[in-house]
């Protein structure tokens, strides 16, 4: 839950001033010009820096480090930047890489990653690299690289011992529920509509279950895994002849058991989102162009506090996520050219999650 927001949050401010503090690495701070708020910022803006989706675990809950691409080697490539020193370390040399693909297993000792439709695995430690599958265009992973499961030419697919289980067909995307009992996956219709279903392990005779459906995005699962989390667009028609219509969101959650769809809360337009560890808080990425900020938002009163500015092109690609522990928020934009990632501090703002 948020610890005494109200008086923690700055009023409005012009400008922007830097944190006199030594530099780590490529890491800077600065006074968010809205909030007052220190962001840091955590790589260089000369080089584009990409974090995964949000659904992979890409943020170390042990060791302080944080996995993502960049192309500063010439081609997007994955690196290792250790929190604490700025120190950055380059895990592989793919030759096509999908940086939102990056994803480690829970223990955070492997790497997976897709190299164009190669799916790879790197040991984090010795950086050994070997090629578990072809052919993939998608793939989604529990807590371990037992829990795989891979899309090959729209065929979801469960990997169990070297051998493809069929899951579903006709699915473009997948992520595993947590203690990976099954998986919920994504099939694109003509936009903006889309389909989620589910799927237990080991797949039922019957079909696939659907979850919801029309225009939802962002699909999550809430941290007990008992339902998945989206987001469900509105778009607000222009009340004035020539004005651009108003695409504003809420955040639902559909049960698996019961199939039952509720709105958990209204948000000021957000186009990306995350729970952290417990479900009590969701930071998400406005996409209003007058403020384009990213945000808390507490489960249990719908309350909205702003964190900082983002001003990325793209809200949707923002990707704002908590850290394990619920005491630090990352996110990404493209505000100074390129796409370069950043970090607030929120220890003073919510209470720590077990980790």
């Amino acid at each position: 839950m948020i610890l005494g927001a109200s008086a923690a949050w700055s009023q409005r401010v012009a400008g922007k001033r830097s944190v006199s503090s030594p530099a780590r690495g490529e890491i800077t701070r600065f006074y968010d010009p809205v909030t007052e708020n220190i962001v840091a910022r955590l790589t260089d803006p000369r080089t584009n820096s990409r974090l995964p989706a949000l659904q992979n675990r890409f943020v170390s809950a042990r060791n302080h480090f944080l996995l993502f691409s960049s192309d500063r080697s010439g081609r997007m490539a994955p690196f290792h930047l250790d929190l604490r020193t700025g120190a950055l370390r380059q895990l592989a040399r793919p030759e096509r890489l999908d940086p939102k693909s990056l994803c480690m297993d829970e223990k955070e000792r492997w790497l997976y990653f897709l190299d164009g439709q190669s799916l790879n695995e790197v040991a984090l430690g010795n950086l050994r690299r070997r090629t578990i599958a072809e052919g993939v265009t998608a793939f989604a992973m529990g807590a371990s690289g037992a829990d795989l499961v891979v899309v090959k030419d729209r065929r979801l697919q469960r990997l169990e011992a070297g051998k493809a289980v069929p899951v579903a067909g006709n699915a473009t995307g997948a992520i595993v529920r947590p203690g990976a009992t099954g998986c919920a996956f994504w099939r694109d219709e003509p936009r903006p509509k889309m389909e989620f279903w589910y799927s237990p392990f080991p797949p039922p005779e019957q079909e696939p279950k659907l979850l919801t459906s029309g225009a939802v995005v962002n699909p999550i699962w809430a941290p007990h895994g008992e339902s998945l989390l989206f987001l469900r667009e509105i778009v607000i028609p222009p009340r004035d002849a020539g004005a651009e219509p108003i695409t504003t969101a809420e955040i639902h959650e559909v049960s698996i058991s019961s199939g039952i769809d509720l709105r958990i809360a209204s948000t000021s337009q957000f186009a990306a989102f995350t729970p952290n560890a417990n479900g009590s808080v969701y930071v998400g990425a406005s996409r209003s162009k007058a403020q384009p900020t990213v945000l808390l938002l507490l489960h249990a009163t719908g309350r909205e506090f702003t964190l900082c500015e983002h001003k990325a092109s793209d809200a949707a690609a923002v990707s704002p996520v908590f850290s394990p522990n619920s005491q630090r928020v990352y996110f990404q934009s493209d505000r100074e050219g390129k796409w370069v990632l950043y970090s607030v501090n929120v220890e003073k703002l919510i209470e720590p999650t077990n980790i």
